[in-house]
């Protein structure tokens, strides 16, 4: 089902409804944003997210976008590519570059390529010059619902010139509706972390997790046994892109539903959610607060164009980068 969710500039804002594996999806045209996640036997919301098309352009932190055309951050905005220098988007108050800049792919309108019961596919041209970004980049993002309680996202990238190319999903997930998630456990599997500076660029080379509060190789609760951690870190998978496997696992003892990614990406940022600020109600009536929600962005590492030793963020002419992720929910 396809209805008009609001109006961009003139253009209409599409909803879709897919149903699927035991979920019940909600997609929007703008920023290919999931809007809403349902799991049958399970009342809540999976994700945060708004009713109205209007509180996703004055109070949304990115809930459900595709964010990119690089997602995460950008020291300065500024990176150099085959000699010559480019600056990028500062839409940070740092003076940093994040998730495509004040007009990246999350703010506007995407074309409706297919559509049916269980899937949807979305385009994009992200053009020569946009935010600071060379070359034409087309973008498209397939959703799909599968057997198992699977919402299988995959991104592709190809551009014209060559360029930096990270497209990532940007829900905040939440597993039992609890007013904040610092009680659901979390298993990633990664034995390294970024270390961030206090405007969460990546300090240099990874740093082990073992015995510190980053670590989460065993399954534990969020909330850190020493007190309260402010999440929002990149988690260190692999060096390069690999076949699609298991990098993390969320589960919720409240409502006994868990989440398990799958993934082809070198890196995944964890984000408890620390920066959400109360506003206008989201889904349900609720009025989120700080914690209502974790992200999960797999993703090449943060801030790669500027360091040679991450994995590589460059893509060429001819090349196209698929970017694949299942997002699967069980309820034991």
């Amino acid at each position: 089902m396809i209805e008009v969710f609001g109006q961009l500039e003139g253009n209409a804002v599409k909803r879709m409804t897919l149903k699927g594996g035991g979920l019940t999806a909600r997609v929007l045209n703008y920023g290919a944003c999931l809007q809403d996640l349902r799991l049958e036997g399970h009342d809540a919301s999976l994700v945060l997210g708004y009713d109205r098309f209007e509180d996703y352009l004055n109070h949304s932190p990115y809930f459900g976008a595709s964010v990119g055309r690089f997602a995460n951050r950008i020291k300065d905005g500024h990176f150099q590519l085959n000699g010559n220098s480019y600056q990028l988007d500062r839409n940070e108050t740092t003076g940093n570059h994040l998730h495509g800049g004040t007009s990246g792919i999350s703010d506007r309108i995407w074309e409706i390529e297919d559509a049916g019961a269980n899937h949807v596919k979305l385009s994009i041209l992200d053009p020569d010059g946009q935010c600071g970004y060379p070359g034409n980049c087309k973008i498209t993002c397939s959703i799909s619902l599968l057997d198992g309680g699977i919402f299988r996202i995959i991104y592709q990238s190809e551009t014209d010139q060559p360029t930096i190319a990270n497209i990532a999903h940007h829900s905040y997930f939440n597993l039992d509706g609890s007013e904040d998630i610092y009680d659901h456990e979390l298993q990633i599997n990664a034995d390294r972390y970024l270390e961030v500076d206090d405007d969460l660029i990546p300090k240099g080379i990874p740093s082990a997790v073992k015995g510190s509060v980053f670590d989460f190789q065993k399954l534990r609760p969020v909330r850190a046994l020493d007190g309260f951690v402010a999440y929002d870190h990149n988690f260190c998978l692999s060096n390069e892109q690999r076949d699609k496997r298991h990098v993390a696992k969320v589960f919720s003892k409240t409502s006994n539903i868990e989440l398990n990614v799958f993934s082809t990406e070198p890196g995944i940022q964890f984000y408890a959610g620390g920066g959400i600020k109360p506003s206008v109600e989201g889904l349900s009536g609720q009025t989120y607060k700080p914690g209502a929600g974790f992200c999960l962005e797999t993703q090449i590492w943060p801030d790669a164009p500027n360091n040679s030793t991450y994995p590589n963020a460059i893509l060429e002419v001819g090349e196209t980068r698929v970017q694949e992720t299942d997002y699967i929910f069980i309820k034991k």
